[in-house]
């Protein structure tokens, strides 16, 4: 137990040990250790140019920092909850190291605008992290879709047969989601890298600090215009929480086609044995069960950034206690949206997928019927007519438990005498999808040209560096 708090000058009695318990945050922010030793050495070298303390002082400052990195990152260093957080830890232990220097360390800044500028700095790289994530998901996608530009399936709306599309299609509907999840995550970073240290408690300092250089040495993009704004916003944690939960509503969604396909109703997928479990009681069960706690775990992301916008909503300015509660949600958020492209990224690279199923249930869907509608009206019938003639059609081939692609020319000239033998040519559900090579459509040059884009774009993303 530490003796008197750093704060406590004006305090006679001792802290209530269960409110010790209950203010402590280090329990959790020691996350943020890194991030605080960056912005600290940054911080000294600051003061060292701006004259507010000696170069020498600095030094001794930066090299106490990087001693006490070292005893993080080697398990040497003890967390004392009585000094409350990971900045009182820190600083604690640089004071033992370096003497009453370490002290001046904390010249010009306060722990409102150093939390803030940790968390920043935090929250930003694990948005990068997310974001290298998310690629690496969109490559797998990419991979998987390349493999299987022939195979067809059904397409559906109101998870009714709709129209034959081609896995490949399907599959790239998902990359596209993660690469706008990736240009999200990018824009919030605008917005996240600015720096709010020098905004001091809420005030601003008396002292000659230069914020565009911490801003600068810690490589962020600005510093804030306004002081209070600096050390009470939290947009930066909600941006980020919001881009996770569209992250995870899109794995989600992939998880549920996943849960139905692995179905033996549908049969269209094999799940690996790694990323699937049994049953206790029935042996011969595969259960998806990394896809169903993914699909449920989606609802933890939206409840941190339920709970950090309810959290804000009536907070005055500038800085209250209340937003060190910032934290622990975002820290869980993080956790599963990491470890859920993760998981998802190695579920795709394994799964099997069962053509043959797929071509089944597309003759039990009557999936052409549009293509028999399409060939009626390219042939001068009005598309409403065309439509109850196909519809028509699909009644008969029902009746008879067969595709329509079964039916006789004579049954299929019954509705209507526009028919003629090139209709099973247009009711191949090859040709219903070799056709559509309109933009973004499912046709071959069509799915083609979407993974050479996404190729694109993902190579120019590794150039970069983000």
């Amino acid at each position: 137990m530490s003796g008197k708090k750093m704060w406590g000058g004006r305090f006679a009695a001792a802290t209530d040990a269960l409110v010790e318990g209950y203010t402590q945050s280090v329990s959790f922010d020691h996350r943020l250790y890194a991030e605080d030793i960056a912005g600290s050495k940054a911080h000294a070298r600051m003061l060292a140019a701006q004259g507010i303390i000696t170069r020498d002082e600095a030094a001794a400052l930066i090299q106490g920092l990087d001693t006490v990195l070292a005893e993080i990152e080697s398990g040497a260093f003890t967390w004392d909850p009585a000094l409350e957080d990971v900045h009182m830890n820190i600083e604690s232990r640089l004071t033992a190291l370096v003497g009453p220097v370490g002290g001046k360390l904390h010249t010009g800044r306060s722990r409102n605008d150093q939390v803030a500028l940790d968390f920043r700095l935090f929250v930003s790289g694990r948005a990068a992290a997310w974001s290298a994530g998310l690629a690496q998901l969109a490559a797998v996608l990419l991979e998987r879709a390349a493999e299987h530009k022939d195979t067809l399936l059904p397409g559906c709306t109101h998870l009714q047969p709709a129209q034959p599309v081609s896995l490949a299609q399907h599959l790239l509907a998902y990359a596209w989601m993660f690469k706008r999840d990736v240009e999200r995550l990018a824009d919030a970073q605008k917005r996240i890298r600015v720096s709010p240290l020098g905004a001091a408690a809420l005030a601003g300092t008396t002292y000659a600090l230069d914020p565009a250089a911490v801003a600068k040495d810690l490589g962020l993009s600005g510093v804030f215009a306004n002081s209070m704004d600096a050390v009470s916003d939290r947009d930066f944690v909600l941006e980020a929480l919001s881009c996770g939960s569209l992250v995870m509503l899109h794995l989600s969604r992939l998880c549920e086609e996943i849960i139905l396909w692995a179905n033996p109703a549908f049969g269209f997928v094999r799940l690996p044995d790694a990323y699937s479990t049994g049953s206790s009681i029935m042996p011969q069960k595969k259960n998806p069960d990394v896809c169903e706690l993914m699909r449920g775990k989606t609802g933890r992301v939206y409840g941190a950034l339920t709970a950090l916008l309810t959290l804000m909503k009536g907070l005055p300015l500038a800085y209250n206690r209340d937003m060190q509660e910032d934290k622990e949600p975002f820290l869980d958020a993080d956790r599963t949206v990491s470890e859920s492209l993760a998981l998802m990224a190695g579920l795709l690279r394994e799964i099997g997928f069962v053509p043959e199923a797929m071509r089944a249930a597309l003759k039990r869907g009557f999936l052409n019927a549009t293509e028999l509608a399409d060939y009626l009206a390219a042939k001068g019938l009005p598309f409403r007519e065309a439509h109850h003639a196909a519809g028509a059609a699909v009644a008969k081939a029902e009746a008879k438990g067969c595709g329509l692609e079964d039916l006789s020319l004579a049954e299929l000239k019954g509705f209507s005498p526009l028919i003629e033998a090139d209709v099973f040519e247009a009711l191949r559900f090859e040709t219903a999808v070799a056709r559509r090579n309109a933009p973004g459509g499912t046709g071959p040059d069509s799915v083609a040209r979407q993974i050479e884009d996404l190729r694109i774009w993902l190579a120019a993303l590794e150039a970069s560096g983000a």
